[in-house]
Protein backbone atom coordinates (compact mmCIF):
# COMPACT_ATOMS: atom_id res chain seq x y z
CA UNK A 1 0.00 0.00 0.00
CA UNK A 2 1.03 3.35 -0.26
CA UNK A 3 1.43 4.04 3.61
CA UNK A 4 2.34 1.56 6.39
CA UNK A 5 -0.46 0.25 9.25
CA UNK A 6 -3.14 0.56 7.70
CA UNK A 7 -4.88 -2.04 9.28
CA UNK A 8 -3.32 -1.32 12.65
CA UNK A 9 -5.35 1.94 12.22
CA UNK A 10 -8.50 0.20 11.96
CA UNK A 11 -8.39 -2.28 15.12
CA UNK A 12 -10.64 -1.98 18.36
CA UNK A 13 -13.08 -0.23 16.36
CA UNK A 14 -10.18 2.65 15.53
CA UNK A 15 -8.41 2.18 19.53
CA UNK A 16 -6.20 -0.23 18.68
CA UNK A 17 -6.23 -2.92 21.68
CA UNK A 18 -2.68 -3.41 21.84
CA UNK A 19 -3.18 -6.72 24.31
CA UNK A 20 -4.42 -8.58 27.55
CA UNK A 21 -3.47 -8.40 30.39
CA UNK A 22 -4.44 -12.27 31.11
CA UNK A 23 -1.86 -14.68 32.42
CA UNK A 24 -0.44 -17.38 30.23
CA UNK A 25 -2.17 -19.85 30.87
CA UNK A 26 -5.49 -18.44 30.77
CA UNK A 27 -4.43 -16.36 27.75
CA UNK A 28 -3.04 -19.02 25.46
CA UNK A 29 -6.59 -20.42 25.88
CA UNK A 30 -8.33 -18.07 24.05
CA UNK A 31 -5.91 -18.86 21.03
CA UNK A 32 -6.60 -21.99 18.40
CA UNK A 33 -5.78 -24.39 16.60
CA UNK A 34 -2.42 -24.64 19.62
CA UNK A 35 -1.94 -21.96 21.59
CA UNK A 36 0.72 -23.90 22.97
CA UNK A 37 2.99 -23.28 20.28
CA UNK A 38 3.27 -19.39 21.60
CA UNK A 39 5.12 -20.42 24.91
CA UNK A 40 8.68 -19.94 24.00
CA UNK A 41 7.59 -16.66 22.27
CA UNK A 42 5.19 -15.05 25.38
CA UNK A 43 8.09 -16.40 27.92
CA UNK A 44 10.50 -13.82 25.64
CA UNK A 45 8.00 -11.34 24.83
CA UNK A 46 4.56 -10.86 26.83
CA UNK A 47 2.27 -8.24 27.72
CA UNK A 48 4.21 -6.19 30.32
CA UNK A 49 6.97 -6.37 27.72
CA UNK A 50 4.70 -4.77 24.89
CA UNK A 51 3.09 -2.39 27.75
CA UNK A 52 6.78 -1.47 28.31
CA UNK A 53 8.04 -0.99 25.29
CA UNK A 54 4.99 1.32 24.72
CA UNK A 55 5.61 3.02 27.29
CA UNK A 56 9.49 4.15 25.89
CA UNK A 57 8.19 5.57 22.53
CA UNK A 58 5.59 7.42 24.22
CA UNK A 59 2.44 5.86 24.05
CA UNK A 60 0.40 5.52 27.40
CA UNK A 61 -1.75 3.15 27.56
CA UNK A 62 -4.78 2.08 30.27
CA UNK A 63 -6.67 -1.17 31.27
CA UNK A 64 -10.55 -1.46 30.21
CA UNK A 65 -12.63 -4.16 31.14
CA UNK A 66 -11.88 -8.01 30.07
CA UNK A 67 -7.93 -6.79 31.03
CA UNK A 68 -7.79 -5.21 27.28
CA UNK A 69 -5.51 -2.76 27.06
CA UNK A 70 -5.85 0.03 24.78
CA UNK A 71 -3.89 3.67 24.38
CA UNK A 72 -4.73 6.21 26.25
CA UNK A 73 -5.29 8.86 23.69
CA UNK A 74 -7.84 5.84 22.05
CA UNK A 75 -6.54 6.51 19.05
CA UNK A 76 -4.94 3.72 16.83
CA UNK A 77 -3.50 6.07 14.87
CA UNK A 78 -1.11 7.28 17.64
CA UNK A 79 0.17 4.00 17.90
CA UNK A 80 0.96 3.33 14.02
CA UNK A 81 2.63 7.00 14.21
CA UNK A 82 4.58 6.30 17.07
CA UNK A 83 5.81 2.67 15.40
CA UNK A 84 6.63 4.48 12.10
CA UNK A 85 8.76 7.24 14.10
CA UNK A 86 10.34 4.65 16.21
CA UNK A 87 11.63 2.15 13.64
CA UNK A 88 12.63 5.10 10.91
CA UNK A 89 15.00 6.54 13.72
CA UNK A 90 16.56 2.98 14.59
CA UNK A 91 17.31 3.05 10.71
CA UNK A 92 14.76 1.19 9.27
CA UNK A 93 13.31 1.85 5.63
CA UNK A 94 10.03 1.08 4.62
CA UNK A 95 9.55 0.98 1.17
CA UNK A 96 5.36 1.42 0.36
CA UNK A 97 4.30 0.38 -2.77
CA UNK A 98 6.30 -2.46 -3.10
CA UNK A 99 4.40 -5.63 -3.08
CA UNK A 100 6.97 -8.75 -3.17
CA UNK A 101 5.90 -11.05 -6.24
CA UNK A 102 8.53 -14.02 -5.24
CA UNK A 103 11.25 -15.30 -3.00
CA UNK A 104 14.61 -15.87 -4.11
CA UNK A 105 15.61 -19.16 -2.85
CA UNK A 106 19.30 -21.07 -3.79
CA UNK A 107 20.16 -23.94 -2.74
CA UNK A 108 17.65 -24.24 0.10
CA UNK A 109 18.36 -21.06 1.37
CA UNK A 110 16.75 -17.52 1.37
CA UNK A 111 18.53 -14.94 -1.00
CA UNK A 112 15.93 -11.97 -1.14
CA UNK A 113 12.83 -11.43 -2.48
CA UNK A 114 11.67 -9.96 -6.39
CA UNK A 115 9.03 -7.09 -6.13
CA UNK A 116 6.30 -7.35 -8.71
CA UNK A 117 7.65 -4.38 -10.81
CA UNK A 118 11.28 -6.78 -11.10
CA UNK A 119 13.26 -5.34 -8.65
CA UNK A 120 15.43 -7.64 -6.71
CA UNK A 121 16.14 -7.16 -2.73
CA UNK A 122 19.32 -9.68 -1.87
CA UNK A 123 19.15 -10.48 1.82
CA UNK A 124 20.81 -12.60 4.42
CA UNK A 125 17.48 -13.29 5.84
CA UNK A 126 13.46 -12.65 5.09
CA UNK A 127 10.35 -12.62 7.83
CA UNK A 128 7.01 -13.15 6.61
CA UNK A 129 4.76 -10.87 8.18
CA UNK A 130 1.92 -10.10 5.75
CA UNK A 131 -0.73 -10.84 8.03
CA UNK A 132 -3.61 -12.47 6.66
CA UNK A 133 -6.51 -12.02 4.11
CA UNK A 134 -8.94 -9.96 6.39
CA UNK A 135 -10.14 -6.68 5.42
CA UNK A 136 -8.12 -7.10 1.64
CA UNK A 137 -8.62 -3.27 1.49
CA UNK A 138 -6.21 -2.68 4.02
CA UNK A 139 -3.36 -4.35 2.25
CA UNK A 140 -3.52 -7.95 3.82
CA UNK A 141 -4.59 -9.82 0.21
CA UNK A 142 -3.00 -13.41 2.11
CA UNK A 143 0.14 -13.06 -0.46
CA UNK A 144 2.48 -14.48 2.90
CA UNK A 145 0.47 -17.70 1.87
CA UNK A 146 1.48 -17.72 -1.13
CA UNK A 147 5.11 -17.18 -0.58
CA UNK A 148 5.19 -19.55 1.45
CA UNK A 149 3.82 -22.19 -0.67
CA UNK A 150 6.45 -21.66 -3.17
CA UNK A 151 8.88 -22.17 -0.25
CA UNK A 152 7.60 -25.80 0.08
CA UNK A 153 5.03 -24.67 3.21
CA UNK A 154 1.57 -26.48 3.74
CA UNK A 155 -0.47 -23.95 4.27
CA UNK A 156 -3.59 -24.82 6.57
CA UNK A 157 -6.79 -24.03 4.33
CA UNK A 158 -7.78 -20.32 5.25
CA UNK A 159 -11.02 -19.10 6.10
CA UNK A 160 -12.61 -15.87 7.73
CA UNK A 161 -12.98 -15.94 11.42
CA UNK A 162 -14.31 -13.00 14.03
CA UNK A 163 -16.80 -12.45 11.37
CA UNK A 164 -20.71 -11.75 11.70
CA UNK A 165 -23.21 -14.72 10.70
CA UNK A 166 -25.86 -14.83 8.80
CA UNK A 167 -28.99 -15.97 9.49
CA UNK A 168 -31.69 -17.34 7.35
CA UNK A 169 -35.32 -15.20 7.12
CA UNK A 170 -36.02 -11.47 7.73
CA UNK A 171 -36.53 -11.43 11.27
CA UNK A 172 -32.61 -10.28 11.82
CA UNK A 173 -33.68 -7.79 9.09
CA UNK A 174 -36.93 -6.58 10.92
CA UNK A 175 -34.17 -6.22 14.57
CA UNK A 176 -31.61 -4.67 12.65
CA UNK A 177 -29.19 -2.25 14.66
CA UNK A 178 -30.99 -3.70 17.85
CA UNK A 179 -28.19 -4.29 20.38
CA UNK A 180 -28.24 -6.93 23.38
CA UNK A 181 -26.55 -6.98 26.37
CA UNK A 182 -25.99 -9.35 29.48
CA UNK A 183 -27.73 -12.01 27.21
CA UNK A 184 -26.49 -16.04 27.35
CA UNK A 185 -26.33 -17.81 23.60
CA UNK A 186 -26.38 -20.77 22.21
CA UNK A 187 -25.70 -23.02 19.07
CA UNK A 188 -27.19 -26.03 18.58
CA UNK A 189 -26.63 -28.86 16.01
CA UNK A 190 -28.41 -31.77 15.73
CA UNK A 191 -30.00 -31.16 18.72
CA UNK A 192 -27.30 -31.20 20.16
CA UNK A 193 -25.48 -27.94 22.00
CA UNK A 194 -22.21 -27.49 20.82
CA UNK A 195 -21.12 -23.98 21.88
CA UNK A 196 -22.55 -21.13 24.15
CA UNK A 197 -21.55 -17.85 25.47
CA UNK A 198 -22.33 -14.89 27.49
CA UNK A 199 -22.18 -11.11 26.85
CA UNK A 200 -23.61 -8.63 23.91
CA UNK A 201 -25.00 -8.47 20.42
CA UNK A 202 -26.25 -6.93 17.81
CA UNK A 203 -28.90 -7.57 14.99
CA UNK A 204 -27.76 -6.69 11.16
CA UNK A 205 -29.46 -6.74 7.97
CA UNK A 206 -28.06 -9.98 7.21
CA UNK A 207 -27.74 -11.96 10.57
CA UNK A 208 -26.03 -11.09 13.98
CA UNK A 209 -22.76 -9.60 15.16
CA UNK A 210 -21.65 -8.22 18.23
CA UNK A 211 -18.59 -9.42 20.36
CA UNK A 212 -19.77 -12.97 21.32
CA UNK A 213 -20.91 -13.82 17.46
CA UNK A 214 -17.37 -13.05 16.34
CA UNK A 215 -15.98 -15.22 19.10
CA UNK A 216 -18.22 -18.30 18.08
CA UNK A 217 -18.06 -17.59 14.57
CA UNK A 218 -14.30 -18.84 15.28
CA UNK A 219 -15.62 -22.22 16.04
CA UNK A 220 -18.62 -22.29 13.45
CA UNK A 221 -16.70 -21.66 10.27
CA UNK A 222 -15.80 -25.47 9.29
CA UNK A 223 -19.11 -26.70 10.01
CA UNK A 224 -20.24 -23.70 7.71
CA UNK A 225 -17.73 -25.18 4.74
CA UNK A 226 -19.76 -28.71 5.47
CA UNK A 227 -22.47 -27.05 4.13
CA UNK A 228 -24.42 -27.49 7.47
CA UNK A 229 -26.75 -25.27 9.03
CA UNK A 230 -27.46 -24.81 12.94
CA UNK A 231 -29.85 -23.20 15.15
CA UNK A 232 -28.77 -20.52 17.58
CA UNK A 233 -30.71 -19.85 20.78
CA UNK A 234 -30.92 -16.25 23.04
CA UNK A 235 -32.34 -16.46 26.62
CA UNK A 236 -33.21 -13.10 26.99
CA UNK A 237 -33.24 -13.85 30.98
CA UNK A 238 -30.42 -15.31 31.33
CA UNK A 239 -30.69 -14.52 35.50
CA UNK A 240 -33.83 -16.29 36.02
CA UNK A 241 -34.48 -19.84 35.34
CA UNK A 242 -37.41 -21.11 33.80
CA UNK A 243 -39.22 -21.63 36.88
CA UNK A 244 -38.74 -18.53 38.43
CA UNK A 245 -39.27 -16.55 34.89
CA UNK A 246 -42.54 -18.27 35.02
CA UNK A 247 -43.05 -17.30 38.04
CA UNK A 248 -42.64 -13.39 37.24
CA UNK A 249 -44.84 -13.90 34.16
CA UNK A 250 -47.60 -14.68 36.51
CA UNK A 251 -46.79 -12.30 39.22
CA UNK A 252 -46.85 -9.60 36.09
CA UNK A 253 -50.10 -10.47 34.18
CA UNK A 254 -51.91 -10.22 37.36
CA UNK A 255 -50.69 -7.24 38.78
CA UNK A 256 -50.64 -5.47 35.10
CA UNK A 257 -54.21 -7.57 34.23
CA UNK A 258 -55.76 -4.72 32.53
CA UNK A 259 -53.11 -4.27 30.30
CA UNK A 260 -52.75 -4.98 26.27
CA UNK A 261 -50.37 -7.62 25.66
CA UNK A 262 -48.20 -5.14 23.69
CA UNK A 263 -48.43 -2.84 26.75
CA UNK A 264 -47.17 -5.73 29.02
CA UNK A 265 -44.47 -6.73 26.48
CA UNK A 266 -42.56 -3.57 27.14
CA UNK A 267 -41.49 -4.72 30.81
CA UNK A 268 -39.83 -7.84 29.34
CA UNK A 269 -38.47 -6.50 26.17
CA UNK A 270 -36.64 -3.93 24.04
CA UNK A 271 -39.09 -1.95 22.04
CA UNK A 272 -38.17 -3.31 18.67
CA UNK A 273 -38.55 -6.81 19.55
CA UNK A 274 -42.19 -6.41 20.46
CA UNK A 275 -43.79 -6.70 16.95
CA UNK A 276 -41.26 -9.58 16.13
CA UNK A 277 -42.47 -11.43 19.44
CA UNK A 278 -46.36 -10.61 18.72
CA UNK A 279 -45.89 -11.86 15.46
CA UNK A 280 -44.14 -15.30 16.55
CA UNK A 281 -46.45 -16.00 19.23
CA UNK A 282 -49.20 -15.23 17.42
CA UNK A 283 -50.99 -13.45 20.16
CA UNK A 284 -53.41 -10.74 19.52
CA UNK A 285 -51.46 -7.66 20.58
CA UNK A 286 -54.87 -6.03 21.99
CA UNK A 287 -55.56 -8.95 23.73
CA UNK A 288 -55.99 -8.04 27.59
CA UNK A 289 -53.51 -9.53 29.63
CA UNK A 290 -55.82 -11.31 32.03
CA UNK A 291 -57.32 -13.10 29.32
CA UNK A 292 -53.81 -14.91 28.73
CA UNK A 293 -54.24 -18.43 29.21
CA UNK A 294 -51.35 -20.79 30.58
CA UNK A 295 -50.54 -21.85 27.28
CA UNK A 296 -50.07 -18.94 26.11
CA UNK A 297 -47.85 -18.05 28.67
CA UNK A 298 -45.40 -21.28 28.44
CA UNK A 299 -44.99 -19.74 24.94
CA UNK A 300 -44.00 -16.06 26.46
CA UNK A 301 -41.96 -17.90 28.33
CA UNK A 302 -40.19 -20.20 25.60
CA UNK A 303 -39.49 -17.49 23.09
CA UNK A 304 -38.07 -15.67 26.22
CA UNK A 305 -35.67 -18.04 27.17
CA UNK A 306 -35.08 -19.78 23.34
CA UNK A 307 -35.52 -16.92 21.09
CA UNK A 308 -34.25 -19.04 17.83
CA UNK A 309 -32.58 -18.29 14.09
CA UNK A 310 -31.39 -20.41 11.90
CA UNK A 311 -27.38 -19.65 11.43
CA UNK A 312 -26.96 -20.76 7.46
CA UNK A 313 -23.18 -19.50 7.69
CA UNK A 314 -20.44 -16.51 8.24
CA UNK A 315 -19.69 -13.21 6.15
CA UNK A 316 -16.66 -13.55 4.13
CA UNK A 317 -12.91 -11.89 4.39
CA UNK A 318 -13.64 -8.67 3.63
CA UNK A 319 -15.30 -8.31 7.33
CA UNK A 320 -13.89 -10.74 9.47
CA UNK A 321 -11.18 -9.23 11.93
CA UNK A 322 -8.84 -12.34 11.58
CA UNK A 323 -7.98 -15.04 8.92
CA UNK A 324 -7.86 -18.62 10.84
CA UNK A 325 -5.76 -20.86 8.93
CA UNK A 326 -2.31 -20.32 7.46
CA UNK A 327 0.98 -21.65 7.52
CA UNK A 328 1.14 -24.94 9.26
CA UNK A 329 3.33 -24.57 12.78
CA UNK A 330 4.41 -27.97 12.38
CA UNK A 331 7.35 -26.81 9.96
CA UNK A 332 8.12 -23.67 12.13
CA UNK A 333 10.80 -23.55 15.11
CA UNK A 334 8.61 -22.42 18.05
CA UNK A 335 11.93 -21.33 19.88
CA UNK A 336 12.91 -18.74 16.60
CA UNK A 337 9.97 -18.27 14.57
CA UNK A 338 12.22 -20.02 11.94
CA UNK A 339 11.37 -22.20 8.67
CA UNK A 340 12.23 -25.66 9.33
CA UNK A 341 12.16 -25.80 5.16
CA UNK A 342 14.19 -23.42 3.92
CA UNK A 343 17.26 -21.51 5.78
CA UNK A 344 17.14 -18.39 7.08
CA UNK A 345 13.21 -18.02 6.31
CA UNK A 346 11.49 -16.37 8.86
CA UNK A 347 7.35 -16.40 10.05
CA UNK A 348 5.26 -14.16 12.37
CA UNK A 349 1.99 -13.02 13.00
CA UNK A 350 -1.39 -13.66 11.49
CA UNK A 351 0.12 -15.76 8.33
CA UNK A 352 0.66 -18.56 10.71
CA UNK A 353 -1.98 -21.15 11.57
CA UNK A 354 -2.73 -19.18 15.21
CA UNK A 355 -6.05 -17.06 15.35
CA UNK A 356 -7.81 -16.14 18.66
CA UNK A 357 -10.86 -14.21 20.30
CA UNK A 358 -11.36 -10.73 20.53
CA UNK A 359 -9.95 -8.64 23.75
CA UNK A 360 -6.26 -7.88 22.50
CA UNK A 361 -4.59 -11.40 21.99
CA UNK A 362 -4.18 -11.29 18.47
CA UNK A 363 -3.06 -8.48 18.30
CA UNK A 364 -0.15 -9.62 21.17
CA UNK A 365 0.04 -13.23 19.08
CA UNK A 366 1.87 -10.45 15.86
CA UNK A 367 3.81 -8.42 18.64
CA UNK A 368 5.41 -11.41 20.01
CA UNK A 369 6.04 -13.15 17.14
CA UNK A 370 7.26 -10.64 15.37
CA UNK A 371 9.66 -9.56 18.32
CA UNK A 372 11.12 -13.23 18.35
CA UNK A 373 11.82 -13.80 14.45
CA UNK A 374 13.90 -10.18 14.94
CA UNK A 375 15.99 -11.49 17.33
CA UNK A 376 16.33 -14.56 16.14
CA UNK A 377 17.30 -12.96 12.71
CA UNK A 378 20.01 -10.30 14.49
CA UNK A 379 21.36 -13.51 16.01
Amino acid sequence: MKRPGRKLRITGKGRCNLTNIAEVSEFISHIGPDGRFLRQAFSRFFSEDLIGFFNTIGIKTVIERGGRVFPASEKAQDIVDCLVNWVEKSGVIIKCSSSVKNLKIEHNSIKGVELSNGKIFNAGSVIIATGGASYPATGSTGDGYRLAKTAGHTIIPIRPALVPLETSGNIAAKLEGLNLKNISVSVWKDRKKIADRFGEMVFMQYGISGPVILSLSRQLGEIFENGQRLIFSIDLKPALDYKKLDKRLIRDINDFGNLKFREILRKWLPQKMIPVFIDLLKISSEKVCHQLNSKERKKILLLLKEFKLELTGIRGFDEAIITAGGVNLKEIDPKTMKSKLVKNLYFAGEVLDLDADTGGYNLQIAFSTGWLAGKSVVK
